[in-house]
């Protein structure tokens, strides 16, 4: 069969979903390693690699992680606390040649292959029965002081991770036409 006959990874992207409501059963190591190497395994600018993956599944230190991604007036990711894990992604140092290519081409290759390996992870998740929720919000200071993650480090996402609270029927996703986001040859 080739590749395009499967439709596996189509489906898979299809399904995917940001999910905000968790049952309570926590997430298996096995599972958790499963998308560590997922995330493992994606490509990155000058194979530099730029990253560090710290699944927290501890209760008490996840609970305080996951209340670092929102704040009193800004409640929108309080959907966090129900979640069983979080995974924090550190932004690491990129190889030289990717660093010197970075200013060269006024790029920040590190946030671009973190968002790839992002990608990996959660359809990986969604192909483990997870559900996943990308943070972009967060205090980033609280976090690295809870997982003692050095000062001169900076935070690129925070992953919510879990089994849905109910099963997510599937739903067509609201995106614009394809004629909106995708010419040929020319803008």
């Amino acid at each position: 069969m080739s590749r395009e006959e499967n439709a596996g990874l189509l489906e898979l992207i299809e399904e995917r979903t940001s999910v905000r409501n968790y049952d309570t059963r926590p997430v298996e190591r096995e599972k958790l390693e499963a998308l560590a190497e997922a995330f493992r395994l994606a490509p990155s600018a000058s194979n530099s690699q730029p990253w560090r993956i710290i699944f927290v599944d501890e209760p008490e230190l996840k609970d305080s992680i996951a209340r670092a991604t929102f704040a009193r007036t800004i409640s929108f990711n309080k959907f966090a606390a129900g979640a069983p894990a979080i995974a924090v992604i550190v932004i690491e140092p990129p190889r030289l040649i990717t660093s010197v290519g970075a200013v060269l081409k006024r790029r920040d290759f590190p946030l671009i292959d973190i968002g790839i390996a992002t990608a990996q992870l959660i359809l990986r998740a969604v192909e483990l029965d997870l559900g996943t929720c990308v943070l972009g919000w967060f205090d980033e200071g609280k976090i690295k002081k809870l997982l003692g993650i050095p000062k001169k480090k900076r935070l690129a996402l925070v992953v919510t991770i879990g089994y849905p609270a109910e099963h997510l029927a599937k739903r067509e996703k609201t995106r614009k036409p394809i004629e909106s986001v995708r010419s040929y040859n020319a803008y």
